[in-house]
């Protein structure tokens, strides 16, 4: 649900998108940390925030931290 959103903050499309690992954070909702390959040795740290299930609100992608790798640690950001 955050793909469209991290393509258009980075102005292309990712033909490959797929979490290999992730973490939460529980706030006033959640935090999702995923780690997403998108090709090659490519790979991306998103930070994704779903908010308490009462407001109703949609899957927001908070922010990111491109040009990791596989072996880049998933930490909090």
């Amino acid at each position: 649900k955050v793909k469209p959103q991290l393509e258009e903050k980075e102005g292309k499309a990712f033909d490959v998108f797929t979490a290999v690992e992730f973490k939460t954070q529980v706030v006033a909702g959640t935090n999702y940390f995923i780690k997403v390959h998108v090709g090659n040795d490519e790979f991306i740290h998103l930070r994704v925030f779903r908010s308490l299930p009462h407001e109703n609100k949609p899957l927001h992608l908070h922010s990111y931290q491109s040009s990791k790798t596989k072996h880049d640690e998933l930490a909090y950001f």
